[in-house]
């Protein structure tokens, strides 16, 4: 018996620079504010097929959900 890992699980996990952030999210049950844990300028490392990708005013950005967000590195 063993584990098989794809080639893809063993490249490096994305990071980048949060340039923006929501105020969060609500509860369902009692729509409570839940924050998203990151602020501009800290730096996250995200799972590589996370987020949607867009363009703004030329440059490429990343829309990332806080589920997508696996470590944050604070500045």
């Amino acid at each position: 018996s063993g584990l098989v890992i794809p080639d893809t699980a063993k490249e490096k996990p994305q990071q980048g620079e949060v340039l923006a952030t929501g105020p969060g999210r609500r509860t369902e049950t009692s729509g409570e504010l839940i924050p998203t844990g990151v602020a501009v300028g800290d730096t996250v490392v995200y799972s590589k097929y996370g987020g949607t990708e867009i363009t703004v005013d030329g440059e490429d950005l990343l829309i990332l959900s806080s589920r997508d967000v696996l470590a944050t590195i604070s500045k």
